[in-house]
């Protein structure tokens, strides 16, 4: 009886040990499986990112334009202002970043920063309520800030130096 009850704790401890080997070895080739197939060669993509950086380059060069890392400028406040509506008259804040490329423009960007907000208070207060409600309408003002803030910007410094006027924020009621 004493040797049935040995052989059996010993079978049970075998089943056990074989269950962990097998789990183990799954586990083990599962990763190797995955190290193979994710972990590719990357040196292709680099070599592509970097003729299309040069195209990109090259046509930026060619059509006069700046070439630089794209830097955002934070405009210090959100802008909070009332628009009309057929309905009713509706409160708007929109909090804006500039989009300029190198640290020149940057610079520029951040010290002409009262004109830029006179500008843009400009803009937003040609809004109508009923146009801000739909997508068009917001692209359609952003379009306005960017051409009107690149204009005043040219006549102060000579040059556009902000590409986009981003709204980050946009909230009516």
């Amino acid at each position: 009886m004493a040797e049935e009850e040995l052989q059996m704790e010993e079978g049970g401890k075998k089943g056990k040990m074989m269950i962990i080997i097998i789990v183990a070895a799954v586990l083990i080739i599962g990763g190797a499986a995955a190290f193979f197939l994710l972990g590719g060669d990357d040196e292709p993509a680099v070599e592509g990112e970097e003729v299309v950086a040069e195209q990109a380059e090259g046509e930026a060069q060619s059509s006069g334009a700046k070439v630089g890392s794209a830097l955002y400028v934070a405009m210090p406040r959100p802008f909070v202002f009332n628009v009309p509506g057929a309905g009713r008259d509706r409160l708007v804040q929109i909090k804006v970043q500039l989009m300029v490329r190198g640290t020149d423009n940057e610079e520029t960007a951040k010290m002409h920063i009262p004109m830029i907000e006179g500008t843009l208070l400009k803009v937003f207060s040609t809004a109508n309520a009923d146009d801000l409600v739909t997508e068009a309408g917001k692209v359609a003002l952003r379009d306005q800030a960017v051409r009107d803030v690149q204009t005043a910007l040219q006549d102060i410094t000579g040059n556009q130096v902000v590409e986009q006027v981003l709204f980050t924020g946009f909230v009516m009621q």
